[in-house]
């Protein structure tokens, strides 16, 4: 089998620590591996296959002997730093905001619209974790029944934000268990025990830009002509997104036929015993690949309408795991 070299870009963050664990877990053919970051992190070690290497700063240079460049270090970087990855050779899969509406950028989900990647010309574009999750459990209900509107409402963990989010929610809970004075850098407002339905900034229609993320990428990758209205939370939960999900399809179904459909789907897990309380959980999603389902029940108050609870970890699936699924499916469809 041949093997590649992998460059991951934003390598000390917490999406880059993910890529590296799950290129490891899932056994992805690693000829040698270049963590990059920041300049000032030069020289520090990461761990890979139970080796230490030094991280390299990312400029250029860095990458002309890479084949993969996974890229998790923020829209200004990869604005700047994937065009120079591509120069230089590698393929570039990025984790941020950057590419994913240019019109000349696959958007990919690879359960969803994998025949995507056959254009790429060296840049894909990783959708936002939110619209992840979210298009996995709809795209085989898609398929099916032809889903004409979305209204969707998220939960989102703290880590989607970043490791500095992790450790402003743990030292909140510590100050408020203590009773010291509790301090908010990363979020405009305390975030233990609250809940701010404010994700990245609001634009001039009223709406954030996370929320309009997961309407134009839902179009781009499932289908242009679906309507989509969204509302993003963040919750005090360091990992996994969890969503409320209402969609309204064009032909009619059966609950039962719901659940077998997505029982059967690639990527999906359904847990749906509300008899004995099973349901999915953020807790239970976390380290986990799959996108867990539940709560599925008809909508009454509309034609062919329908509830869902999906819940999914960011982190892996939202983010380090789909883009290394492309990477394997680019291996796999001899397109790199």
């Amino acid at each position: 089998m041949q093997k590649y070299t992998i460059a991951v870009v934003g390598a000390m963050g917490a999406v880059g620590r993910e890529m590296l664990k799950t290129l490891e877990q899932r056994n992805f053919p690693v000829k040698k591996i270049k963590p990059l970051d920041i300049p000032s992190n030069a020289g520090k070690k990461i761990t890979f296959q139970e080796e230490p290497i030094a991280v390299e700063a990312a400029v250029s240079g860095a990458f002309k002997d890479v084949d993969i460049a996974l890229f998790s270090a923020g829209a200004d970087a990869s604005k700047v730093l994937a065009p120079t990855a591509v120069t230089e050779g590698a393929v570039v899969i990025d984790n941020s905001s950057a590419w994913r509406m240019d019109e000349n950028v696959p958007l990919v989900i690879p359960e969803v619209n994998p025949e995507d990647l056959s254009w790429h010309k060296g840049l894909i574009a990783n959708p936002n974790c939110s619209t992840i999750q979210m298009l996995v459990a709809l795209k085989p209900l898609h398929d099916r029944y032809n889903i004409k509107r979305i209204v969707v409402s998220t939960y989102q963990a703290v880590s989607g934000t970043g490791q500095k989010a992790i450790v402003e929610l743990n030292q909140q809970v510590q100050d408020y268990v203590t009773g010291q004075p509790i301090k908010s850098n990363v979020y405009p407002y305390q975030i233990a025990f609250n809940a701010l339905p404010h994700i990245d900034v609001f634009l001039e229609n009223g709406y954030s830009k996370e929320e309009m993320k997961m309407v134009f990428e839902t179009k781009k990758i499932m289908d242009k002509n679906i309507s989509v209205s969204a509302t993003t939370v963040r919750i005090p939960v360091f990992r996994s997104h969890s969503e409320s999900i209402n969609i309204e399809t064009e032909k009619p179904f059966k609950i039962d036929e719901v659940v077998t459909t997505l029982n059967e789907a690639p990527g999906i897990i359904v847990v749906d015993n509300l008899t004995a309380a099973n349901y999915p959980l953020a807790i239970d999603a976390e380290g986990k690949d799959e996108v867990f389902v539940g709560r599925i029940r008809r909508d009454f108050s509309i034609d062919n309408g329908l509830n869902l609870w999906v819940v999914a970890d960011n982190l892996r699936k939202g983010a380090a795991l789909n883009a290394i699924q492309i990477a394997e499916t680019l291996v796999q469809k001899a397109l790199i």
